[in-house]
């Protein structure tokens, strides 16, 4: 239940920085999805067996580095900001997963 709730804080997270970045000032929008983003991957991702889950954060980092859904008329801006959110979120819960794989190899 606790990863569906952040997940869906990260994904309401990501529409309101696409849609109105200025809303929240302070980069406030932008360390919570940090912060999600670390809080998902200590629920929801097994340390031990995360190669997968970092294909696709290496795909969606990709994704929304290269700007390529604003070719869409009219909606492709916004749905390349909401892509660059969840790339901020994910890009967090990577640095989580290396810091419990870290911490799972020094325990022994």
């Amino acid at each position: 239940m606790a990863t569906r709730v952040i997940i869906g804080l990260i994904l309401l997270a990501a529409i309101v920085l696409a849609v109105a970045p200025d809303a929240i000032p302070g980069n406030a929008l932008t360390i919570l999805l940090v912060v999600l983003g670390l809080a998902w991957a200590y629920v929801a991702i097994d340390p031990e067996d995360a190669t997968a889950y970092l294909v696709v954060v290496l795909a969606v980092g990709a994704s929304a580095g290269s700007d390529v859904l604003n070719a869409i008329p009219a909606v492709g801006m916004y749905l390349d900001g909401i892509l660059g959110g969840l790339s901020t979120a994910l890009y967090a819960s990577v640095a989580m997963i290396a810091a419990l794989r870290i911490a799972n190899r020094i325990k022994g």
